[in-house]
């Protein structure tokens, strides 16, 4: 595995209350974290799903919490095309479906968005222009600007730029048009004798209209079963006491009160495709001539097929669909229901009403070197580039923890490092300066009238790393550091750090387990200006403060550790 810079990630609080486990699972893990000694392990299989970087998580403001996107309820604001920045109401997507209308479609290919374009045809001598001269019959088509796919190398072109949704509805892949559930109504009006048409000219669309009819028709008189139910509006399809009704009719009959006698009467079966019945195509021949003539460029891939409406199988049969709606969220948290996040409601505009994020709450952190050539990275011959270096095991190397406060107000820090980290790899791990204060985020201006400037340095540690002693101090944020020694990858080295009682796992290295990571608690504190209620506001003191606190675990990424 590459290993990358060093990251930070922050565990979210709603991981503590896990969904359902078996009652071993959780009796096990509630003595775990009963335990007064209990650390975080960011190698522990939920630890997966709990970490997240600084930039993902929202605060709650009422409940003082951070919020991770799993802890949250989203709820839609509108709902919009990405291609025409069009927004649709929620009314329309019953009908219409989670599709644009506005002749926005997109490439079957690379799902691009394209344009409707004019075909060059030559002159018609059947038909006269303007000076009584041959003129062209005009068409259109769909084109595609990135990949230069066209709707006419599948034989679809268009009369007209406009209403594509309704002519493309009419028209199937090679240009023949499409039997529709009101033309084959109107045939059969005209002429009752003629037989069922052939399963290869019935789509999904005709199929599905005529077992939605061949059903009405069968349950137009039960009214033993169904009583006043209607279906006019699909509301008796999708109820599940009309579910059960419907498979008695299959079993027991309809079900009539006064009929007690006879045989059953059953609701008959589909016999034809008028009725919706489409018969399995068992014969794919034809398929593996087309497969051996063109190739595997021939057929479509797995993100192509989830894109088409219809199945399809090769390059030939697809068809350019219609841009799917996208939607503005906000977000509440789950546990006070306070919205968190809520954007504008115009589509065309980025910015949020209310927008809680975490990292104007909570301080960032970094971590970075203290000598980067003898701590595994590397300066190289440009500035700003740094080539990645293994650590050495059994050879002590310090890091630079800053942490920038994003608030008004000064805070102080607590932290808490094990003195192993968890694994069967642990290393040792020492925080020279775990208490300290890192001072409110005033203005800049305020820090450029200082003598000292943005960055001082404290007197009595002459920037040397000694305990107790904060290393760095700015207006903002202090730096402290933090001493690791990386252990041996060897694993005939394990019966070391055994504990009695306790196995020795001598298996081979598994993934990721040559990756440092430190496992931090950090405590805040901070007094803040007192919440009131709207109702309870007199006779209180508007400048009362109170104090605030926050505690969270957090995983830092130090580095890979050498093999050798």
């Amino acid at each position: 595995m590459a290993f990358t810079a060093p990251y930070t990630y922050i565990q979210c609080p709603c991981s503590s209350d896990p969904p359902e486990l078996d009652p071993g699972e959780q009796a096990a893990q509630d003595a775990i974290e009963s335990d007064d000694e209990y650390t975080f392990d960011p190698r522990a299989p939920r630890a997966n799903y709990s970490l997240y970087p600084l930039e993902y998580l929202l605060y709650c403001e009422e409940c003082q919490e951070i919020r991770c996107p799993k802890c949250v309820n989203e709820e839609i604001v509108t709902y919009f095309c990405p291609n025409c920045l069009f927004e649709v109401p929620s009314s329309n997507l019953r009908s219409e479906g989670n599709r644009c209308t506005r002749s926005c479609f997109q490439c079957p290919v690379c799902t691009s968005p394209v344009q409707a374009g004019e075909i060059p045809n030559e002159p018609d001598p059947t038909l006269l222009g303007a000076d009584n001269n041959p003129a062209a019959h005009v068409s259109y088509a769909l084109f595609c600007q990135y990949c230069n796919w066209s709707s006419s190398e599948i034989g679809i072109e268009f009369d007209r730029p406009s209403g594509i949704p309704a002519q493309l509805a009419k028209v199937k892949n090679g240009g023949e048009p499409k039997i529709t559930a009101k033309d084959l109504k109107e045939r059969r009006k005209e002429n009752p004798d003629e037989p069922p048409i052939a399963d290869n000219l019935v789509d999904t669309e005709l199929q599905f209209a005529n077992l939605k009819s061949f059903f009405q028709n069968q349950l137009s008189d039960s009214t033993g079963v169904l009583g006043n139910l209607s279906l006019a509006d699909g509301a008796g399809f999708s109820s599940p006491a009309a579910l059960s009704r419907i498979m008695t009719l299959y079993t027991a009959g309809r079900g009539q009160p006064g009929r007690q006698r006879g045989p059953p009467d059953t609701m008959r079966e589909a016999h034809s495709t008028d009725d919706g019945l489409r018969i399995a195509k068992l014969d794919e021949s034809a398929e593996v001539k087309k497969l051996f003539r063109g190739g595997w460029d021939e057929t479509v891939s797995r993100e192509q097929t989830l894109a088409q409406l219809e199945p399809a199988r090769f390059q030939d049969e697809l068809r350019p669909t219609q841009c799917t709606l996208r939607t503005k969220r906000s977000k509440r948290c789950a546990v006070c229901r306070h919205i968190i996040s809520k954007p504008e409601n115009k589509v065309a505009s980025t910015r949020f009403k209310i927008r809680l994020v975490a990292k104007n709450y909570i301080p960032s952190i970094s971590i970075r070197p203290l000598k980067p050539t003898a701590s595994g990275i590397l300066v190289g011959l440009r500035p700003n580039v740094q080539i990645e270096k293994p650590l050495k095991p059994l050879q002590p190397c310090q890091y630079i923890v800053t942490f920038t406060n994003p608030l008004f107000e000064s805070i102080k820090v607590t932290l808490a490092t094990p003195n192993s980290t968890p694994g069967r790899f642990s290393s040792r791990v020492t925080l020279l300066c775990p208490e300290f204060e890192v001072d409110a985020n005033t203005d800049m201006w305020d820090d450029a009238l200082r003598d000292d400037g943005d960055l001082k340095r404290r007197d009595d540690s002459n920037g040397q790393a000694e305990a107790g002693k904060i290393y760095e101090r700015g207006r903002n944020w202090v730096s402290v550091v933090l001493e690791v020694i990386p252990p041996s990858l060897r694993v005939e080295n394990l019966d070391l750090t055994a504990k009695p009682g306790e196995a020795v796992d001598k298996s081979p290295l598994k993934e990721d387990e040559d990756i440092l990571e430190i496992p931090m608690f950090v405590r805040i504190e901070w007094e803040a200006e007192a919440q009131h209620d709207i109702t309870g506001t007199a006779g209180r003191d508007k400048d009362a403060r109170e104090k605030r606190e926050l505690a969270y675990w957090c995983v830092l990424g130090v580095g890979q550790i050498s093999h050798e």
